[in-house]
């Protein structure tokens, strides 16, 4: 008989993943991947990631399986997936969950989605406004299958589990007397502006500043651009962290060697950020195709704004000696957004996938 009480993860791109691990980490699990182009992808990214008391895989990673589709039904357990587009198992027998893998006010790429996203068990929301995008698309579920969470991601950070000495280290940052500057715009959709200004901001910060390149997941491939463009110019203090390398890039870590974040208006993780409290600068473009948002839930009031033609130090500068007075208004739109932020987020998780794992008995 099927074990009833496994986890499965699935994710269509290997930097969402960072939204499941916590649950990973804490109770297991088994990763499926659809080809073997995303299992090497899995194991070439995951190295190191997999938990000490599971069975040894290649590389140490979590454990992996290819399997198609269409094999799913024969699974047995609870599904977590932190993203709709793939496939998720439609049998009685599985629990399916979803994450999500964003906070911003960037909407899923079609209609689609939103369709497949009422067809979900349940879904662990980070905070009041996961909650107001699902209702902004009308996807109007029932309370029962509104799990309230908070942000798994913030828990290490909350907990104090990031060294921010190895962080140093990981990044191979040598002037540690300088402020860290992060540098993270979104892609594509949402009009991500990496080629736009990494080449600028490399040259403007990097003398006063250590600046932390890190492009969202889908632009990974322009880092080496990126790269051959400051050695090239000879530019010290310039350092890159690749989104899908979560074995040593993740989000978190850069979050807590950092000292202030750039990045664009319609990127998730100008809130995200808003867990550790220290400045945010937004870079204004004409995307319009945003969630609608009430303004309590926006940070166009208490961000620094670039205009694309002031000096980006000026304004770095500025926003260092102004964040003083827009400590309090941080913290608070970081509790309008997102619930809890208590460090315990995942124990929820897991309490709820406990009890949830006694209706497939």
């Amino acid at each position: 008989m099927p074990d009833p009480f496994k986890l499965f993860f699935t994710y269509s791109q290997i930097y969402q993943l960072s939204y499941a691990l916590p649950i990973y980490r804490a109770a297991g699990g088994t990763f499926l991947v659809k080809n073997l182009r995303k299992w090497i992808q899995f194991k070439k990214y995951m190295r190191g990631l997999g938990r000490t008391i599971d069975p040894v895989c290649l590389l140490g990673t979590p454990p992996v399986k290819q399997m198609g589709p269409q094999k799913y039904e024969s699974l047995t357990g609870v599904h977590i997936t932190p993203s709709v587009e793939n496939f998720y198992p439609p049998n009685d027998q599985i629990i399916n969950i979803f994450t999500g893998h964003g906070s911003g006010d960037k909407p899923y790429l079609g209609k689609q989605i939103y369709e497949k996203m009422a067809t979900f068990d349940f879904h662990f929301l980070a905070g009041p406004k996961s909650l107001k995008k699902l209702h902004d698309k009308n996807v109007n579920l029932h309370p029962d299958k509104l799990i309230k969470i908070g942000n798994m991601r913030f828990d290490d950070y909350l907990n104090n589990q990031i060294d921010r000495a190895r962080e140093y280290d990981r990044l191979g940052i040598k002037n540690r007397e300088l402020k860290n500057i992060l540098y993270a715009p979104t892609w594509q959709w949402g009009k991500g502006s990496l080629l736009m200004w990494a080449h600028r901001f490399s040259e403007e910060l990097g003398t006063d500043y250590n600046l932390i390149i890190r492009p969202h997941g889908h632009d990974r491939m322009k880092i080496s651009k990126l790269q051959r463009f400051v050695k090239t110019k000879q530019l010290e203090n310039i350092y890159f962290s690749n989104p899908s390398d979560l074995a040593r890039h993740d989000t978190m870590n850069d979050f807590a060697v950092s000292d202030l974040l750039i990045s664009d208006r319609t990127s998730s993780i100008v809130y995200e950020y808003l867990v550790t409290s220290k400045p945010v600068i937004v870079i204004e473009n004409d995307f319009k195709e945003t969630h609608e948002m009430p303004a309590h839930m926006l940070i166009d009031d208490i961000a620094g704004h670039w205009d694309k033609k002031a000096s980006i130090s000026k304004l770095v500068k500025h926003s260092f000696s102004n964040h003083a007075g827009r400590l309090a208004d941080y913290k608070s739109l970081l509790n309008t957004c997102f619930y809890f932020n208590d460090g315990k987020s995942t124990q929820r998780a897991i309490e709820f996938i406990e009890d949830v794992k006694k209706e497939l008995k």
